[in-house]
């Protein structure tokens, strides 16, 4: 079974309640994103591979380290390139691919319309993002589209968690460990989490 990681630091803490409230500007809730997206991009990545290698300072010869394995990150569209940034500031050497995805409204089912990945995707540790993990189907279905393509280590980033689709996730995909900001009750009738933040997307880019 997948892990779920939960950030418990208090920075994290701190701008979640900013991120939640209404009254935050487009301009303040983008670049909370952004932070919350570095914060727990450390947190993401500490079990990347190091190979062993050697650094001369000004003084004297000493070890030094390399990350062995390059990082993908796959947003999900159109939400998820609001946390591309603070992640690249901290990887600037990832490859960033995108995936688009709709729900088909008669089947009710994730249909992709777009997706760009980095052809070297099955050599990549792989970070798909997403703002908001409500009921699940988009971010199971944008893993599946990315397994397809040969990614093998792969790992799901989302700022707000309901625990309705971290259920669904690890049941579709019990490999792809789960990081979440914060893990809210649960879905209300319309599928949005509560408390949740509303709309990441149009919060991010101000289409309210």
């Amino acid at each position: 079974m997948s892990k779920l990681f939960v950030m418990d630091h208090p920075l994290i803490a701190h701008k979640i309640s900013m991120i939640r409230d209404e009254n935050t500007s487009v301009k303040d809730f983008r670049e909370l994103i952004n932070e919350v997206a570095l914060l727990m991009g450390y947190e993401a990545t500490k079990d990347l591979a190091l190979t062993k290698t050697k650094v001369k300072t000004p003084l004297a010869e000493t070890d030094g380290y390399v990350v062995e394995k390059q990082v993908a990150l796959v947003p999900i569209l159109r939400a998820g390139l609001g946390m591309v940034d603070a992640l690249m500031s901290l990887i600037p050497a990832a490859k960033v691919g995108h995936i688009g995805l709709y729900r088909d409204h008669e089947t009710l089912q994730p249909v992709e319309y777009y997706c760009k990945l980095p052809t070297d995707i099955g050599d990549r540790q792989v970070l798909v993002l997403d703002p908001m993990l409500a009921t699940g189907g988009s971010a199971a279905a944008a893993i599946d589209f990315v397994k397809a393509r040969g990614a093998k280590k792969i790992k799901l980033m989302c700022i707000i968690g309901a625990p309705e689709g971290v259920a669904v996730v690890q049941k579709a995909h019990p490999d792809v460990d789960i990081y979440v900001a914060a893990l809210d009750e649960g879905l209300n009738e319309n599928g949005y989490i509560l408390p949740g933040l509303g709309d990441a997307g149009d919060r991010i880019f101000g289409t309210l």
